[in-house]
């Protein structure tokens, strides 16, 4: 972990998934999320994790979960989120539903806004996000954290989607 650019806090970040009402936690391993957040989550109690194979059946099952009055978060990263840009156009923006997304933005550098990286994968993502008028914010550190469960609420308060946008990989809980 880089001294001179802060980790977001796992821990912090599973308090705030939970704080939201958030308890099914759907994913695919994501080298940017996995040991801050994907790790402890499969043995926290207060979420479900559904492991997935692909990133647009995790759309569904969000939107699915939706209508069951279960809140959900899909994990992936920002590969993934290409691949299912279509389905989150029909589920998450045509038929309105609250489609949460925490997102790591793979091969992003630490010193640098996601527009600035040399990452063409990391520099599309939030031009994207904007075209489809998809709220979204960049997670990055400590001081982020505070805005994820406003972000998770008002997804479910507007029944759209929100996208969280990991930047820098998460401490894990108790790490330091």
């Amino acid at each position: 972990m880089s001294m001179g650019f802060p980790h977001p806090d796992g821990g912090a970040i599973l308090d705030a998934i939970a704080a939201a009402n958030i308890s099914e936690i759907v994913a695919l391993p994501d080298i940017v999320t996995s040991d801050g957040l994907l790790w402890p989550i499969s043995s926290d109690e207060r979420f479900r994790l559904t492991r997935i194979c692909k990133e647009d059946e995790g759309i569904s099952i969000c939107g699915a979960m939706s209508y069951t009055g279960r809140r959900a978060l899909l994990m992936m990263q920002q590969t993934g989120l290409m691949d299912s840009l279509n389905a989150l156009r029909a589920i998450g923006v045509d038929y309105g539903l609250p489609i949460c997304m925490l997102v790591g933005l793979q091969g992003k550098e630490p010193e640098l806004l996601p527009e600035r990286s040399a990452s063409y994968g990391v520099r599309i993502v939030q031009p994207v996000l904007e075209a489809m008028s998809i709220v979204h914010d960049l997670i990055e550190g400590p001081e982020d954290v505070e805005r994820i469960t406003p972000a998770l609420q008002a997804a479910y308060a507007q029944s759209r989607p929100v996208c969280l946008l990991v930047g820098r990989a998460p401490r894990a809980p108790g790490e330091t």
